[in-house]
């Protein structure tokens, strides 16, 4: 190294180490900020065309939001799931408000169809008629396009509350 270019780096490094100090605790505080709010998430069900979200925790959600949530426990969810916490994501079909009705195997919100319901999982487990009726405040009816999806069509998930929601997600691959 020459002297004028060791002479440079004693004289920027001390200045370049302190700006470092300070900025460290303004940076981290930003990402963990931002870490509280949002998380990356990865989609292993066919249900959804992406397989990978941002998850926002404080987006508004709306018809057409893409949610994530946790489903009811149930013996459903876990043959065909596994064991432990799973996360659904899913559009919002309903808002509170709307009314929906089941006529045969047809699902209706406010008079428009919206999905056809099915009589079993694809591995033969029974699937029960979904709510019907006013979607109660702070909850929501959800769907996907995917014919053999598991969603608000059926009794096992039923209406999808604010209690269960983790947040609103946008595709990002």
């Amino acid at each position: 190294m020459t002297h004028f270019a060791s002479r440079l780096v004693r004289t920027i490094k001390r200045p370049l180490v302190l700006t470092g100090l300070v900025l460290l605790p303004l940076v981290w505080g930003a990402v963990d900020a931002f870490a509280k709010d949002h998380a990356f998430l990865i989609n292993a069900s066919p249900s959804l065309p992406h397989w990978a979200f941002w998850l926002d925790k404080h987006a508004r959600i709306e018809r057409g939001s893409l949610i994530f949530f946790e489903p009811p426990t149930s013996r459903l969810v876990e043959v065909h799931f596994g064991k432990g916490a799973q996360l659904f994501g899913k559009r919002v079909l309903g808002v509170p408000g709307d009314v929906v009705s089941h006529r045969g195997h047809e699902v209706f919100i406010n008079g428009q169809k919206i999905a056809a319901r099915l009589d079993e999982t694809r591995l033969g487990i029974a699937l029960h008629k979904g709510p019907e009726g006013p979607i109660p405040d702070g909850c929501f009816y959800t769907g996907t396009s995917h014919p053999r999806g598991l969603d608000s069509r059926y009794a096992e998930i039923g209406f999808v509350c604010r209690g269960q929601i983790l947040g609103s997600g946008r595709a990002i691959l």
